[in-house]
């Protein structure tokens, strides 16, 4: 059985995540179910199973928060995020919310070897720089550049290296927002420009990806 056509994602979504920041409760979640399978999840099953065969298989997440060892206890995600993997947390990602949809890519989060190795590659004078220009071509095209970061520099790294603000990076992202505007995010063409997007991000996520995972790369103690 074919999948669905992916027509955009309609304003009921928007409407949806809307309403529940205001009444984010399991009884309004049961009174809207339905809205949010067709209006929100229905419509991202279809763009990921469209974008599937350029990218591989998507994880679209759960709604419901994991509340076990936070002090907001509110049940439900305000947005629905999928991703598709390319590497150790480290691939393509798409959500709408209440503010529209927004597209992105990079690694997300990295234990310590895998930090290490990022960082390794980072500090290399014939690796890092092309790494910087890379983020620095993808932000002169408009996509913004996020992740965490350390205050201070990381041990064993000297504040005063020509790449420290990249070495203080434990996450890199690029993310490119499309608002909420229905003419926007609400029509097919989406998909071309989501393609379009995660095609522009294809050469970092998977150079960060092959960096990830050398298992030749400096590790850590």
């Amino acid at each position: 059985m074919s999948s669905p056509t992916f027509g955009g994602f309609p304003e009921a979504a928007l409407d949806f995540y809307d309403d529940l920041e205001l009444d984010n409760t399991r009884s309004f979640w049961l009174a809207h179910k339905q809205q949010y399978d067709d209006a929100v999840r229905a419509p991202m099953l279809a763009l990921t199973a469209a974008l599937e065969p350029e990218f591989g298989a998507a994880k679209v997440f759960r709604p419901y928060r994991d509340v076990r060892f936070r002090t907001d206890k509110t049940p439900y995600k305000t947005h629905q995020g999928a991703f598709v993997a390319a590497g150790p947390s480290c691939g393509w990602y798409v959500q709408v919310s209440a503010r529209g949809v927004n597209v992105g890519g990079g690694f997300y989060r990295a234990d310590a070897p895998h930090l290490a190795r990022f960082r390794a590659y980072a500090a290399d004078p014939d690796t890092g720089p092309l790494l910087e220009e890379m983020l620095a071509d993808l932000q002169a095209d408009g996509w913004s550049l996020g992740g965490d970061r350390l205050k201070t520099s990381p041990r064993g790294y000297s504040g005063d290296h020509p790449r420290i603000g990249l070495l203080r990076h434990r996450s890199v992202t690029l993310n490119r927002d499309y608002g909420f505007e229905p003419t926007t995010i609400g029509v097919p063409a989406l998909l071309d420009d989501v393609r379009r997007d995660w095609q522009a991000l294809r050469p970092l996520v998977e150079t960060l990806a092959e960096v990830l995972e050398d298992p030749f790369a400096p590790d850590v103690d």
